[in-house]
């Protein structure tokens, strides 16, 4: 049998009180530890467990006390910051490319079961345990101390992501600028950028009816219309890029990219300095006119001629395809990416719930509403695309792009053929911008909290957080300059492929799984929950916790690692070696993490080796695992229990679900 989550018996709380400053007991940024303290115990100088009169002394320190952590204001101000930092980008171009490559409609099916499986089981795992732990991405760990690293791992792939991501921010925001023009940049030849080769319109349906033949249309003939640029790819990379040959030839920087970049910083700043006091609120409108602007893109979007088509590409099913492995390895990556696990910024967002707060429901409605957002974006993209491949007389397959290309090639070129063309940019534009600002804010929150979760109240300092946050969003504005050069997106997607890849995402949710169930104890993390939101969640969980899910990720890990390809641009350009180099060290600095941390612990740590886990993996406790003790448990009853009786069983009320 598990011991109990808690214990509590007089010499467990005597250690606790004896050995503060040993780390058993940890303030947690609780300000009121002593006085939960004494009342447990049972006297004002705990001398209801015989404790020595001068132990509660060296707890209570008059005006030291640490500041309490901060609580959301109400429950829906973490509901909606779970939603703004997991609904991001991702569900708006990743989720509906990959539906039409991998046979449409048939793709929910994989997706829904690796959801099932996989998802949720660790979405509710990251949430509960940073609302147990009342801890962010690293100390939440002091639940299995030898494996702390898998916090700094976490604060390594957020870091790495905070950095890069700002990026399609910042484009964004250029776009949305150059929106404010008569005639949008991108949607004419005649810009001090463009080449001789682009064209505005295309004329394919009359080259391939012979209404033209080989005769010219313009100064060019139809073959040559074959090989023409639009001028969106051209604005997109000769203005907005200006890109180079290679990721070794960096050229220059783009002075307005720059400033379009510092803008966005300067809000994220804004927006995550007064901490979840002031983030609760901004998410209300970040995560809530996204929605607005795309149920208008879908009003307007099935309107349009070719509008059922992209529809029909995008929901028709292709069963051949459900005996592909690639298909349930893109729904393995595509829900890891969209639900943002492994981040840590989940785990940050949960600590600052009530204790008692129903998190199990919140899973749930939280998994559904992203997966809905990315189902509902898909008819939204698809309409638009199937527009598009009507206006220029091609397969839907060749408008349909992944990544940065559908954002800023196909949206664009969608957006100028509809009438007044730069309100209905600036309005995508617009929508683009909050989806990432959201997402870039709660990922800056969760580093922020690893951060400052490091360092013990006695180092409380004013605006400590406020410079915290500065500190930080200037170390990767720095970083960023390198991606608003020449050789800028060479940097960008070598950040995307590596540093915050499906890789190291399944890697560090493994780990996860495996120390919560077979170091703590799934049933013991299971007493938990139940302590938290009075009933015990449906044992599915800890059976997805202990088997299910370690499997899917190891499997999904194992299958990317053995079908690596190199990283290319735009299938044409091979990064060289030195760059895969790299990318790799970008991607092992979160992955080493865990074992190099826990190999250092177990070597500095004395004794035999059971001596040293057993010593290791003893959770650290935070003060306000005392304070919400059973509020109907009597200390005395308490005192007789014995972890090896049948009476220490942790008592709790049977799930209603």
């Amino acid at each position: 049998m598990e011991k109990p989550a808690f214990e509590t018996d007089c010499s467990a709380l005597n250690v606790i009180l004896g050995e503060e400053k040993g780390g058993h007991f940890i303030p947690n940024g609780n300000g009121h530890q002593a006085g939960v303290i004494r009342s447990l115990i049972g006297g004002a100088d705990g001398e209801g467990c015989g404790a020595a009169p001068g132990t509660m002394s060296s707890v209570e320190k008059p005006g030291t006390g640490y500041p309490e952590r901060e609580q959301w204001t109400r429950q829906m101000d973490f509901i909606m910051s779970c939603v703004g930092f997991a609904v991001g980008l991702g569900n708006v171009w990743r989720f509906p490319y990959l539906c039409y490559k991998n046979g449409g409609g048939v793709f929910l099916i994989p997706y829904l079961i690796i959801g099932i499986v996989g998802g949720i089981p660790i979405f509710f795992l990251e949430i509960a345990l940073g609302q147990f732990m009342k801890a962010g991405s690293i100390n939440v760990w002091n639940i299995a101390p030898l494996f702390k690293g898998l916090g700094y791992a976490s604060m390594v792939i957020v870091f790495f992501c905070n950095t890069y991501y700002i990026m399609v921010l910042a484009w964004a925001f250029y776009y949305f600028i150059k929106s404010f023009n008569s005639t949008l940049p991108w949607s004419t030849c005649d810009n001090t950028w463009n080449t001789p080769s682009c064209i505005e319109i295309f004329h394919h349906e009359d080259c391939l009816n012979g209404t033209i033949g080989n005769t010219t249309y313009g100064n060019l003939t139809c073959e040559e219309l074959a090989d023409g640029r639009s001028p969106i790819i051209e604005f997109w990379e000769n203005k907005v890029l200006n890109i180079s040959e290679g990721l070794n030839y960096p050229g220059s920087i783009n002075w307005e990219l720059m400033l379009c970049l510092m803008a966005v910083w300067v809000m994220v700043y804004f927006c995550v300095w007064k901490g979840v006091k002031s983030t609760g609120k901004i998410v209300y409108f970040t995560a809530t006119f996204p929605y607005v602007v795309l149920i208008i893109l879908l009003v307007r979007g099935i309107t349009l001629p070719g509008a059922y088509d992209g529809i029909m590409y995008y929901i028709k099913p292709d069963w051949s395809k459900l005996g592909e492995a690639q298909v349930w390895i893109d729904a393995g990556t595509q829900i890891f990416f969209s639900y943002a696990i492994g981040l840590g910024a989940l785990t940050a967002l949960g600590s600052y719930n009530r204790f008692h707060n129903d998190c199990y429901k919140d899973a749930f409605m939280l998994a559904l509403i992203n997966s809905g957002t990315s189902f509902f974006a898909g008819f939204v993209v698809f309409a638009i695309l199937g527009f598009m491949a009507n206006e220029q007389g091609v397969d839907i397959s060749q408008v349909a792009e992944t990544g940065p290309g559908l954002a800023f090639i196909a949206y664009p070129k969608a957006v100028s053929l509809m009438p007044m063309p730069p309100i209905w940019a600036a309005l995508f534009f617009f929508m683009l911008l909050l989806l990432g600002l959201d997402s870039q804010f709660v990922g800056v929150e969760g580093f922020v909290t690893g951060i400052l979760d490091l360092f013990p109240g006695k180092y409380y300092m004013r605006y400590r957080r406020e410079i915290s946050v500065a500190i930080c969003c200037l170390m990767c504005f720095i970083i960023d300059l390198s991606m608003v050069t020449q050789g800028g997106m060479y940097v960008f997607q070598l950040f995307d492929y590596y540093s915050a890849s499906g890789m190291t995402l399944l890697w560090q949710a493994f780990w996860e799984c495996i120390v919560v169930s077979w170091v703590y104890g799934a049933d013991r993390f299971m007493d938990d929950i139940a302590r938290m939101i009075g009933y015990r969640p449906f044992p599915w969980m800890k059976w997805c916790w202990s088997f299910i899910t370690p499997c899917v990720c190891m499997g999904i890990f194992l299958f990317h690692l053995f079908n690596y390809k190199p990283l290319t641009y735009n299938n044409t350009y091979v990064y060289p070696w030195w760059g895969e180099v790299i990318g790799w060290c970008m991607a092992l600095m979160s992955m080493l993490c865990i074992p190099v941390s826990v190999l250092y612990k177990l070597c500095r740590s004395t004794g035999t080796f059971m001596e040293r886990w057993e010593k290791l993996t003893k959770p650290q406790w935070g003060s306000h695992h005392l304070e919400y003790m059973s509020p109907d448990t009597d200390i005395k009853s308490l005192t007789s229990l014995s972890t090896d009786t049948e009476d220490s069983k942790v008592i709790i009320f049977e799930s209603v679900m």
